[in-house]
Parts: C-alpha cells; structure tokens; sequence
C-alpha cells in the first residue's frame, strides 16, 4: 500500500481532485458576481463545506508536487475574491475554502521566491479590491430603508413579486417588483438567485397603505386585442433575425433622422415635422438629393462613398457601397460626414427601424417572437388613509382629537384593478433574459 501511494502516477491521478476542487470555488465565484445567496441553513452548510475542504486539504498535501495541484494553489485564493467582497458574512463557506487556499499556497512543491511573488500580489489584490468596493458602496448604495410587506407567486410559477415600502426624504415610496420564478439555482445548502432580474411594475408616492394583488390568466389574443384597443400605436422592438422572420429586410427598416430643415423641404415637409422619415416611401429623385440610390431589387447604396469609409470597410472606388453591407462603425461614418461644413449643423443620418406596429402582426407572428399561449397578467388595488392637515388637527378640541386617534380612518381607494404586469409584455420585450451574463456595475451594489 505504501508503495502504491509513493507511485508518481498515484499522486498524478488523485491530482484530478484538487483540480475539481478549484472548478467548484470558481463555480462559487461565478455564482457571487451573478447570483445572490440565500443560505437555508448555515449550520449544515458549515459543516458541509468544512468536511469537503478538509478532505481536499488532505489530498492537496499528498499531490503537492504535482502540477495539477500547484496550478490550483494559485488560482483558489484569487477566485474567492470575488465571494468574499459579495458573500461578506457567509464566513460558514468563505472561511474553510480561504484556509485551504492559504495552506495548499504556502505549503505547494512550488519555489518560494514564486509563492512569495503570488502572495503578494494576491494580498494586493484583496486590499485594493476591498478598498475599491467598499468606496463603490459607499457612494452608490441608496440611503432609503426598504420593508418588504408583501410577497408571492403567480398562478403558473413562472413569475414571483414583492412589495416594498422605502422611507426616504420624500414621504417615502411603495414599489411592486417582478422577476422570474425559473431561474434559481438551488442546493440543499442554498439557494442561488439572478441579480438584477427584478422589474419595477408600480412605484407609487407617497408610500401606499395597502396594496392589494390579484393574479389571473389571459390569452395572447386577448391581450392583443386590449392593448391595440388602448392604442394603435404601440410599437414592438425585434431583433434582426426576428425582423427576417417576420419578412422585413434590412432595406425595408432603414429610415431617415436627425434631418435639417433644408433635407425636410427637399422632400416637402414642413420644419414642424417631425422625422424619422422611411426610405421606402422617397422616390429615387428625393433619394438621389441626399446622395442615396436604390437598386431595382430594393437594396440602398451610398452613390459617392468618401475615401474614409472607403478605407473603413476596405471597399473599392467605382464599386457601389450597399448600407446593409455597413457594420456600426461604417455607418458612424457615414452618418458623421453629413454635416453642413459651414453651419456645422446635421443634414440627416441614416439609421436601420428595429421595431414593428403591434396591430400588424398576426398572432401566428406573435408565436413566432415568443410569446405564450397564455399566461400570468398581475392587476393591483390601492388604498390608503388620507392624512389630515396638520393645521386642522391643532384647531380641534382635545375630545375630537381623542375620538380621532382611537378611530381607524377611513381607507380612499387610489387604484382599483389597475393591470400593471403581463407575462405578453414580458416575453415580447425580453425583460427577463435569464440566459444573459453581462459585467455591469449593477452587480456589484
């Protein structure tokens, strides 16, 4: 036994651990800067991650001379960064794995001028990550106390809420939040929630006595029909891919904006009116004023391309320049050079339409974009106590005062089913991208 644990390729083999090991601490920080913790119980969760530490300390000691485990020794500590800025107080699982990062970095078959270099730059690290995060906070953590006085689920379990009361200098707030109900990673130890998925569906001030919330379940079709009876135009934002779908091209969505009063007459509008203006409705003599040609099958294209974006999108001169053959960059610009030289004022800029008319789509297209069925529409009642003036209270006599304080007043109704969420809306915007994963500052408040 002795022998086979002496065994060079033993030690290469059991390596493989530690290196499962440093994968899950950097799942944990991973989880820190995009999820929230919620620890179900810290006990167990202690212990849990003590006895897991512990045993990959042990095998981390045994294989310290491989370069699995070496490699793990340097990654461990600066991947526990991040949790211990954004899971400060969970010391149940930051501490046991910053001791195992500690002693396996201390204690690895690593040269000491190499351990000693890593340990200070990684003790740099926690210092200025510290002082920058605390300062973050500081200035851009909101002074508002919040209470949360209500919670709950939707009838499909696709979607959850909550109600929160926020005392501020301005008598306070009531705010209803919305975010999803799928997305949660959760362990018998904890639960991992999305940050930054929670939607504002109603904000109201000052602060709302009561809220009452009622959940019901309507059809696409239905919603459709009530929203394109409040207004025929509501306009839908699609991606490109879903404008091809939907049998757009990228000639049919351009349009003209930003225009002069010069490029308006040209055209024979008024300087009142207001742009963008759609290249599909100019004829080819309005489009040639602005330098612009069109193909018989449609497509667009700059008839004078200047030397720059020339050389931007290494085009050739006497070669036509189509505008759906521009990426962003090519079309700044373009849009950059239709300026008046001597007024320095914009003549117009060309820019693609990413969005649709509701009541054009079908509902076999409204299938097509995403949206459900059916599904969770949220509808609200407010109440509150109206507040007497503070100058009629102090004219009242002491046995009126009295009678008041003991009676309970008499609630207003603000709102009565005011419909503030639809899942319709939800999908058809994408609020809740859960596959999503951008670095932004929001994260890190």
């Amino acid at each position: 036994m002795k022998k086979l644990f002496a065994n060079v390729w033993t030690k290469r083999v059991v390596a493989i651990i530690s290196v499962i090991y440093t994968y899950f601490v950097c799942k944990l920080c991973y989880y820190s800067i995009f999820y929230d913790i919620h620890v179900n119980d810290r006990t167990s969760l202690c212990l849990s991650i003590t006895g897991v530490s512990l045993a990959a300390l042990i095998i981390m000691l045994y294989t310290r001379h491989q370069i699995l485990t070496r490699i793990s020794s340097f990654i461990i500590i600066p991947a526990m960064l991040p949790v211990v800025l954004l899971y400060f107080g969970e010391w149940g699982l930051i501490i046991p794995i910053i001791v195992v990062g500690i002693v396996i970095l201390l204690l690895s078959g690593a040269g000491e001028g190499v351990k000693t270099a890593l340990a200070t730059i990684i003790l740099l690290m926690y210092i200025f990550g510290a002082l920058g995060y605390f300062l973050f906070t500081s200035f851009f953590v909101s002074p508002a106390k919040e209470t949360e006085v209500g919670s709950g689920v939707s009838p499909s379990g696709d979607y959850r809420y909550r109600i929160v009361n926020s005392v501020d200098t301005s008598n306070g707030s009531t705010a209803i939040y919305v975010e999803p109900n799928t997305a949660d990673v959760k362990y018998s130890f904890a639960t991992f929630t999305l940050k930054n998925m929670e939607r504002v569906v109603f904000l109201d001030r000052p602060s709302d006595d009561e809220i009452q919330v009622n959940w019901s379940t309507e059809s696409r079709q239905e919603i459709t029909d009530h929203l394109n009876q409040l207004s025929d135009r509501i306009e839908v934002t699609v991606t490109d891919a879903e404008l091809e779908s939907l049998g757009f091209t990228y000639d049919n969505k351009l349009q003209l904006t930003n225009l002069s009063a010069s490029r308006k007459f040209a055209i024979g509008l008024t300087a009142s009116d207001v742009d963008p203006v759609y290249m599909d409705t100019l004829t080819d003599e309005q489009l040639d004023f602005y330098g612009i040609g069109r193909e018989a099958d449609g497509r667009y294209y700059i008839k004078e391309p200047s030397a720059e974006l020339l050389d931007e999108i290494d085009g050739e001169h006497g070669k036509r320049v189509y505008f759906n053959e521009l990426d962003s960059g090519a079309l700044k610009v373009f849009n950059r050079e239709q300026v008046d030289t001597a007024t320095g004022i914009t003549l117009f800029n060309v820019k693609k339409n990413h969005t649709v008319m509701l009541n054009t789509l079908t509902d076999e297209q409204l299938k097509s974009l995403g949206v459900s069925d059916s599904g969770d529409v949220m509808s609200i009642s407010v109440y509150r106590n109206p507040k007497k003036d503070e100058d009629e209270e102090q004219a009242e006599g002491a046995e009126n005062t009295e009678n008041a304080d003991a009676a309970e007043p008499e609630k207003i109704t603000v709102a009565e089913n005011k419909i503030v969420f639809r899942y319709y809306v939800a999908e058809l915007e994408d609020f809740y991208d859960v596959d999503s994963r951008r670095i932004s500052v929001e994260l890190f408040n």
